[in-house]
């Protein structure tokens, strides 16, 4: 199993990226000030998330597992079929993309996690969501 996390920036927003086996998943993120009320505690996250299969096989996206951690080390996680509502089959070369959203109870975070993928002769296997930071265009930059 090949997993290379990685980092680029595309039109000053960051882009996430990991590989396992032949399957790419980037994660680009985006905070949602028109769907926030941060007077009460909810801030809203879209993220697009793009699978590619660099692969010979054909493969199935079956389920997803999301950890979300919020800044006070908060977790939820998320488990079920598909993504949106689909269970897309990706032939070799082929891409598909999704947009979804994430709401949290504090200004910053982060989210990671899994797609189980399915292949044509019924192996599986954890396809790695690279972790991505969820943080306010203009927060300061803290490193731990």
């Amino acid at each position: 199993m090949n997993r290379i996390p990685r980092r680029t920036r595309s039109k000053g927003s960051p882009i996430y990226e990991a590989r396992t086996r032949d399957i790419v998943v980037r994660v680009m993120c985006s905070y949602r000030p028109e769907d926030s009320e941060p007077d009460i505690g909810l801030h809203m996250w879209s993220y697009v998330v793009e699978i590619e299969n660099h692969g010979t096989e054909t493969v199935q996206l079956i389920s997803r597992h999301w950890i979300i951690t919020d800044s006070r080390n908060n977790v939820d996680e998320v488990k079920g079929e598909g993504v949106v509502g689909d269970q897309p089959t990706l032939k070799p070369r082929e891409a598909y993309r999704y947009t979804s959203g994430c709401p949290l109870r504090t200004s910053s975070g982060s989210m990671a996690g899994s797609f189980q993928m399915l292949t044509d002769d019924g192996q599986t296997f954890d396809a790695e969501i690279p972790p991505f930071s969820l943080d306010l265009p203009d927060a300061r930059k803290v490193m731990n």
